[in-house]
């Protein structure tokens, strides 16, 4: 696909806001409207992943967000993953990144999928 202008953008963005009420599960991947919304999808999809990318959490906002989810406190995980209060605070303020063994505890504990750890 060729570089997505800011105009056809504007006019895929609208045009699946118009089709996607015309369409659900049950209707079927031939029928005109699926086709061309996920032709329009595709275009606002290329345009968004140039122009509008998507950081990669941390690994201190990955802990933090996972601490959260888990509903846990740093404290509980100090205990958990066996290193002081004041590392775990080195984690999060990003001051410190978990050496291997660790990031494989919090991986487990909390939940992280291990590429995002990696960053991938």
């Amino acid at each position: 696909m060729n570089k997505v202008t800011k105009e056809q953008y504007e006019f895929a963005l609208a045009r699946v806001e118009e089709l996607l009420p015309l369409v659900d599960d049950n209707t079927p991947a031939n029928d005109k409207n699926v086709v061309e919304l996920t032709v329009m999808s595709d275009i606002v999809i290329a345009y968004e992943k140039e122009h509008y990318p998507i950081e990669k959490p941390t690994v201190a906002e990955l802990i933090e967000l996972s601490l959260e989810e888990q509903g846990m406190t740093q404290r509980q995980l100090t205990g958990e993953i066996g290193v002081s209060p004041s590392r775990v605070n080195d984690y999060l303020s990003e001051r410190s990144e978990p050496t291997l063994k660790i990031a494989k505890l919090l991986c487990r504990i909390l939940n992280i999928p291990p590429t995002a750890m990696l960053g991938f």
